[in-house]
């Protein structure tokens, strides 16, 4: 921990602090808030999942969206890399493929805002062994 030599100094490690405790806070109740889930598996790093986290991050945090933004391995989708899951609240998840800043911008904007679908769903089209 670096020394606090200022009141400068004081505010900024509050604010470091809150944004941890806020994230935990709202980590125990992921249901009722924005979930934006990026794939960092080795093939969406490759990809620019790390960009594409770090825009999310800075871009929800700017315009004042509360989301949880975390980073999830492989969603099997290595083709369509950088891949990220928004779950609204009350809303099934949907899976966007191909996600660089550009479309990460549309989808905060239009779907995230708006709640519209945009281009570059990866439709599921399979059903798991209970169906």
């Amino acid at each position: 921990m670096s020394k606090i030599t200022s009141l400068a100094d004081l505010k900024k490690l509050r604010e470091e602090v809150q944004s941890k405790i806020k994230l935990r806070e709202n980590s125990q109740n992921p249901d009722q808030m924005i979930q934006v889930k990026v794939g960092m598996a080795t093939c969406g790093i490759a990809s620019g999942a790390r960009e594409t986290m770090k825009f999310f991050v800075e871009e929800l945090e700017l315009q004042a969206i509360d989301a949880l933004v975390t980073q999830t391995g492989c969603m099997g989708y290595c083709y369509a890399e950088p891949t990220v899951e928004v779950i609204l609240p009350n809303k099934a998840p949907v899976v966007f493929g191909f996600v660089n800043k550009t479309k990460a911008a549309e989808i905060i904007d239009v779907y995230i805002k708006k709640g519209q679908l945009i281009d570059g769903i990866i439709p599921v089209t399979f059903k798991t062994i209970d169906e």
